[in-house]
C-alpha cells in the first residue's frame, strides 16, 4: 500500500513538472510568435514611391516624412520638350490610431522647356502648390475573409505656389484606398477617387483618378511593387487622361526608415513621356 501511495505521489509530481515545462516552452514561443507579428505590424508604411495612397494610417502620435526627387519628361504635340524637376514631399501626423492629418506638396519645382525648331530654351523655377488632407482607416484587411482594408482621403488643394505655379482657388478631392493581402507577402492594391479642379482660366470642372497595383515583400527589407495609375480622368479641353505605368522597389534600413526608387512611363499622349524619382521615409 505504502510503495503504491509513493508511485502515484511522484507520478503527480511528474506530471506536475512536465506540464509547467510544457506551459513555459509554449508561453516562450508565444512571445516569439507575439513578437515577430508585432515587428511585422510595426514597420514603417509609406505612399511612396508609388502614386497610389494605402490605407494605412502612421498611428497615434507618429510623425512620418516621405521626400524625394522626381524628374520627368514631356514632350508634347508640337516642337517643344519639357523636362521638370521637383521635390515631392508628404507630412504625416496620426491624430488617433484610424486618422491622420497630412501636408503635400511637389516642393521645389524646376522647368526647363526647349524648342526642338530654334533650340532655345526657357527656365522656370518655384514651389508648387500645397494640400492639406485627412486620412481615416476605416477597416483593416483580413486575409482569411478576403475583405481588403478601406481608408479614405479628403484633401484640399491651396493656392499657394510661386506665380508660375500656382492653381486658381482651392481644389477638394476624395479618394478611396483600398488593398487585399495575399499569400507568399503579396497585396493588391486599387484606389478611386474625384477632384473639383479649376482650369487656368478658372473654369471648374470634375476629373476622376484610378489604379490598381500588385506589390510583393521579397525579404524582410526588401520589397517591390508595380501600378498602372490614371492621376487624372478629365475632357481633352481640361488636360485629358494622365495615366502611368511604372515599376518601384524599397528597402527598409530600420523598421523607421526606408529607401525606395521608382521608374514610370507614360501611357496617353497627355502623359509625362517618362519618370524616375528616388527618396527616403522616416517616422519618428
Amino acid at each position: 500500500m505504502g510503495q503504491r501511495a509513493l508511485t502515484s505521489d511522484w507520478s503527480v509530481r511528474i506530471v506536475s513538472i512536465e506540464s509547467i515545462r510544457a506551459f513555459v516552452l509554449a508561453s516562450m514561443l508565444g512571445g516569439v510568435t507575439g513578437s515577430v507579428g508585432a515587428q511585422e505590424q510595426d514597420r514603417i508604411s509609406t505612399d511612396r514611391p508609388d502614386f497610389l495612397t494605402s490605407p494605412d494610417v502612421v498611428g497615434k502620435g507618429r510623425f512620418q516624412i516621405e521626400t524625394g526627387a522626381l524628374v520627368q519628361r514631356d514632350d508634347p504635340p508640337g516642337n517643344m520638350r519639357t523636362r521638370t524637376v521637383t521635390t515631392p514631399t508628404l507630412l504625416r501626423l496620426g491624430m488617433t490610431d484610424n486618422v491622420e492629418l497630412q501636408l503635400e506638396t511637389d516642393g521645389r519645382v524646376r522647368t526647363r522647356e526647349t524648342d526642338l525648331l530654334t533650340q532655345t530654351t526657357v527656365h522656370t523655377h518655384g514651389y508648387a502648390d500645397t494640400a492639406i488632407a485627412i486620412k481615416w482607416h476605416a477597416r483593416k484587411s483580413d486575409e482569411s475573409k478576403g475583405t481588403p482594408g478601406i481608408g479614405w482621403v479628403f484633401k484640399a488643394m491651396l493656392p499657394s505656389a510661386s506665380r508660375a505655379y500656382r492653381g486658381t482657388g482651392v481644389r477638394p478631392a476624395v479618394i478611396g484606398a483600398f488593398e487585399w493581402d495575399l499569400p507568399n507577402d503579396m497585396a493588391l492594391g486599387a484606389n478611386a477617387g474625384m477632384a473639383y479642379d479649376n482650369s487656368d482660366t478658372g473654369k471648374r470642372f470634375f476629373s476622376g483618378t484610378l489604379g490598381a497595383g500588385l506589390s510583393k515583400r521579397l525579404t524582410d527589407r526588401l520589397g517591390i511593387a508595380t501600378e498602372i495609375v490614371a492621376q487624372q480622368l478629365a475632357q481633352k479641353k481640361y488636360g485629358g487622361n494622365v495615366a502611368i505605368a511604372d515599376v518601384g522597389t524599397t528597402y527598409l534600413l530600420t523598421k523607421n526608415l526606408q529607401v525606395d526608387a521608382l521608374v514610370g512611363r507614360g501611357v496617353t499622349s497627355e502623359s509625362p513621356k517618362y519618370l524616375f524619382t528616388v527618396g527616403i521615409s522616416a517616422r519618428f
